[in-house]
């Protein structure tokens, strides 16, 4: 197979004919020709074997809830939930605990009203809109209530993991307290199976507060305006008015969370004010200023001036020439970011400055980069390394280095197989853990008395995944004395949850940060290497290392994507099913992950889907927790639930929460498979797709395979302008404007 020459335009698919060239698979209809024209795109190849019907292609930013931030090809599966590993993880309740203290301590902005704080606040932020194309607020007044058949089913409850420490289940509320609220619920048409989490959610008199504040039900998982201005003009008729105070509290609340599933922790007050209008507000100002009084949300000011009485007034004035930014955020992410802000200073100023460890650098790092790290870790609290792929070898290199000295080192990953990875780099299995099971106890040293981390250094890879409630759960868990490195590749797609910890700690400068200098090899490392500077270019692929197959439709990229799964990829690359992973844009649409895993499924492991609808050897992604997908096997299954096989590790999924975390995953979205790396990948980009494109998601796809690239290709010159001209979308936190005034900017 000839790979393209350089400087042809990249990303224009090629034709070719579609006549078989080998016999016709019953599940998949004909096989595409052996000798199709060569496609212009980075690394094309054509001809030859079938993994000739691979050619290049580009992506789009998906959404949250498992890990996603939307579906760029039309939906979501299951119920989405922001990140709070708090919710799952028991060994962190006492964390939470002493950061409520520390800011019921500080003399912090307006603390959140009896409405939505507690657990109210920890629920509410699992509210997802479950509509599109939303008429005007106003208008829907007039219509007819909805029906309990349009209402989604509430949030899953954490799943019981038996390889590890099991998170408590919550609590049922009494039988008494849900017979009220499901009395409640009926007299506003609203389904039953929402009496159980209201009622965990508003508390023992959660039938009263549902019938005097019925917008309280857009708090729960799932329901949105539209289906709690339908509960409420059931309940209070003509009085339940666009402008009812309770509604505009709860709207606002809401509006927050939509931005946290979108990343930011915190939005200005403008658009706030704006979007209130949009849903039928007739005065955003004051309706804006009833939250804050109410601490629904809190006000804040970006700038020279202090926060004051008259925060809301600046809001309301807005004025061009103002010398402050008025924000509203949510206090869950107001304490997180307060809190990792305090956090991060403390691990900045602490920790024994004049240790020298050039000798260990010298000995131990593999580059001069792995030595300049190992040398700025010995002498700062904090540090950020950023690098690609090949750059995870300068953080193994600094475990290995300080656990020769003594000390008691640790590296902790995203995923399963990034502990995997930075293991064999290490050499020392103990060495590497994963985040979350570091956090919950499963996995490495434990605590120290104080309930610390027994660590005297920690590095964090996969940094860009980390959100701000996880961060801040991270540093109260370090002693004083401790080292944090945080490293990560800047170019990736960033956190499920809300927060940009990586970023805005590289934007505010607060730390040293060293940059690696090892390149990332092959020909996928050069092609995700210019990707990340805005590049989309040739690249010679003399062993297929990156292939693009050009498809006109949806139906045929779903038809070439099982082709090249089943057959191709393993016939001329060597790499088997198993250990090739699909991932396109969204979970939605033609060729989004459900269409693809139906597919894919009918092919490599046919099966009526009796358990669930799983079989096994069904390939499945388990969402233990929010922002966290691990991949695994369908064992079996009983009365006790679904038995998976996840890296070696038994899991037993109850099956009344197999629907909502598990899911087929031989096709997975780009933030499902941020951290993992598999030997072969296939990226799909139909032509709906592209709205969906960004230079992040592009980046983060086309790098998930190690040995093999094939990208089905039907976005044309989509691609090529993601790449160039679609960077990374903004989020708005105030987790650097903290860290910039907590410390003086480091010399690089």
């Amino acid at each position: 197979m000839t790979a393209l020459p350089r400087g042809e335009s990249p990303g224009t698919p090629a034709t070719g004919d579609d006549t078989a060239a080998t016999p016709d698979d019953p599940a998949t209809g004909p096989a595409p020709t052996a000798d199709a024209a060569p496609a212009d795109g980075p690394g094309a190849a054509a001809g030859g074997d079938a993994a000739d019907d691979a050619q290049t292609g580009g992506p789009g930013d998906d959404g949250a809830g498992d890990g996603d931030r939307g579906d760029a090809q039309g939906g979501t599966e299951g119920a989405p939930v922001l990140s709070e590993a708090a919710a799952e993880l028991a060994a962190q309740r006492e964390l939470r605990e002493r950061i409520e203290q520390r800011k019921a301590e500080k003399d912090g902005p307006i603390d959140a009203g009896a409405k939505l704080s507690g657990t109210a606040a920890d629920l509410l932020a699992a509210v997802r809109a479950v509509e599109s194309g939303q008429k005007p607020a106003t208008a829907f007044f007039d219509s007819p209530a909805p029906t309990p058949a349009r209402r989604a089913a509430p949030a899953p409850e954490p799943v019981r993991e038996r390889a590890s420490e099991p998170a408590p289940a919550p609590r049922a509320a009494p039988p008494e307290t849900v017979d009220a609220v499901a009395a409640v619920l009926s007299a506003g048409g609203a389904p039953a199976a929402l009496a159980q989490p209201a009622a965990r959610l508003l508390g023992d008199r959660a039938g009263e507060v549902l019938r005097e504040d019925p917008w309280q039900l857009l708090a729960l998982p799932g329901v949105g305006p539209d289906q709690a201005d339908g509960f409420a003009r059931a309940l209070l008729g003509a009085a339940a008015g666009p402008d009812d105070e309770r509604r505009t509290a709860a709207l606002t609340g809401w509006l927050l969370e939509q931005a946290a599933l979108r990343g930011h922790t915190a939005l200005d007050a403008g658009q706030v004010r704006t979007a209130l209008g949009g849903r039928g507000v007739t005065d955003p100002a004051a309706a804006v200023r009833h939250a804050i009084t109410e601490g629904v949300v809190l006000v804040f000011q970006d700038g020279p001036e202090e926060p004051g009485e008259d925060a809301e007034e600046s809001a309301e004035a807005a004025e061009p020439a103002a010398p402050v930014e008025v924000l509203l955020g949510l206090d869950r992410y107001a304490l997180a970011e307060e809190s990792l802000a305090d956090g991060l200073a403390r691990l900045v100023n602490g920790g024994d400055k004049d240790a020298d460890w050039s000798q260990a650098a010298s000995a131990a790092a593999p580059s001069p980069s792995a030595a300049e790290l190992i040398r700025a870790a010995g002498a700062h609290g904090l540090v950020a390394h950023t690098g690609g792929e090949a750059a995870r070898a300068e953080p193994a290199a600094l475990i290995a280095a300080a656990r020769g000295l003594g000390l008691r080192a640790l590296g902790a990953a995203h995923s399963v197989d990034g502990r995997r990875r930075l293991a064999e780099d290490t050499g020392d299995p103990e060495s590497a853990v994963t985040l979350a099971g570091l956090l919950s106890g499963s996995e490495g040293p434990g605590r120290d008395e104080e309930g610390a981390l027994a660590l005297d250094l920690l590095v964090v890879l996969d940094a860009p995944q980390l959100d701000v409630e996880t961060g801040a759960m991270l540093v109260e868990s370090l002693a004083d004395g401790a080292r944090l490195v945080l490293s990560g590749d800047p170019g990736v797609l960033g956190s499920a949850g809300a927060g940009q910890v990586f970023a805005d700690v590289l934007a505010a400068r607060a730390c040293p940060r060293v940059v690696s200098r090892t390149p990332d090899a092959g020909p996928i490392g050069e092609l995700v290497s210019g990707i990340g500077i805005g590049e989309l270019n040739q690249v010679e692929a003399p062993g297929k290392e990156v292939v693009i197959v050009p498809v006109r439709d949806a139906g045929e990229a779903v038809h070439r994507t099982v082709q090249l799964v089943a057959d191709s990829v393993p016939r001329a690359i060597g790499v088997p099913s198993g250990d090739t992973q699909v991932i396109t844009v969204g979970h939605g649409g033609a060729a989004g992950t459900r269409a693809l895993n139906e597919a894919l499924k009918q092919r490599l492991n046919p099966g009526p889907g009796r358990f669930g609808g799983f079989d096994p050897g069904d390939r499945v992604a388990h969402v233990p927790a929010p922002g966290r997908t691990v991949p695994g096997v369908v064992v079996s299954a009983d009365a006790e639930g679904l038995h998976l096989d996840c890296a070696g590790t038994p899991v037993v999924v109850p099956q009344e929460l197999v629907a909502a975390s598990v899911r087929h995953a031989w096709a997975l979205s780009a933030h499902q498979a941020a951290g993992t790396r598999w030997p072969a990948a296939v990226v799909v980009l139909p032509g709906d797709a592209a709205r969906g494109l960004s230079r992040p998601w592009v980046y983060t796809a086309f790098g998930r395979g190690e040995r093999h690239l094939s990208v089905v290709h039907g976005v044309d010159q989509a691609l090529p302008r993601a790449v160039a001209e679609v960077p990374a979308q903004e989020r708005s936190t105030r987790l650097r404007a903290l860290l910039e005034a907590s410390q003086e900017p480091q010399e690089q």
